[in-house]
């Protein structure tokens, strides 16, 4: 498997980038993941996503999907395509260290 640094840490990733291990996964290293993401800053809005994420990945195994993400994280769907306008499911997973989600393509 790849591996690839962020924020002076080498981590290994999937072929897609996304993390194997989240455990890994550091808050300063989500910066890093989304500028490559495109998002130049992730603002209080983002955080609660990236946050709902994770918890919804060591409850479940695995990432919400957008619908889930939607009604469940506190921001609509419009509003997370607005702050991961790559997909936002896919997206957040990747700037939040866990493994892609189920579902997404």
């Amino acid at each position: 498997m790849p591996t690839t640094t962020y924020d002076g840490t080498s981590v290994t990733v999937d072929e897609e980038g996304f993390f194997t291990d989240p455990g890994r996964w550091t808050e300063p290293m989500a910066d890093q993941i989304a500028r490559e993401q495109g998002i130049e800053t992730l603002t209080d809005r983002h955080w609660q996503v990236i946050k709902f994420m994770r918890a919804e990945y060591t409850v479940k195994g695995t990432g919400p999907t957008v619908r889930v993400l939607g009604k469940a994280s506190g921001v609509s769907v419009k509003e997370l395509y607005q702050l991961f306008p790559k997909g936002p499911a896919k997206t957040a997973a990747k700037i939040a260290g866990i493994p892609k989600p189920r579902g997404c393509i």
